[in-house]
């Protein structure tokens, strides 16, 4: 298999290509080619061919998107538990006012950084993740992604 590439905020989006290059496109074109179709004349089976290639597009848009729902519920159980260990007394009392938002942030942070940016999350009530993500020195890379 060949090695990762370095993680960092710039570069660690992914695409999945079996969805992103295959799944999705053929969709797409289904669904244009059946309004298409559509044009053409108007029937039974050509409006069918409208609603199922519109149903196939949202099952697959659907899917991605409660993939990607669970994995952030996944993200928060395992900040959760990282804070635990990392963060000093005073500061796992706040673990409870984390957001998920804040923990899918943080959860690029390395292990040395974490409680300083944790801390700075919450008293300055930085909410959305991509500005936490931008604090983050020692980026802890994610290969793991759905």
């Amino acid at each position: 298999m060949e090695k990762e590439k370095p993680q960092d905020f710039a570069h660690h989006g992914r695409l999945f290509p079996p969805f992103h290059f295959f799944v999705l496109p053929v969709l797409l074109v289904n669904f244009v080619y059946s309004l298409i179709e559509l044009k053409h004349g108007i029937s039974f089976s050509s409006i069918l061919l409208v609603f199922v290639a519109a149903a196939l597009l949202t099952l697959a848009v659907a899917s991605r998107v409660a993939t990607l729902a669970v994995q952030d519920r996944v993200i928060r159980l395992e900040m959760q538990l990282r804070l635990a260990k990392l963060l000093p007394g005073d500061l796992q009392k706040r673990i409870v006012e984390f957001t998920p938002e804040q923990l899918i942030g943080l959860r690029f942070a390395s292990d040395e950084e974490l409680p300083e940016l944790a801390k700075k999350v919450l008293d300055e009530h930085i909410a959305d993740r991509k500005p936490i993500k931008k604090l983050v020195k020692k980026w802890r890379p994610d290969y793991m992604r759905a």
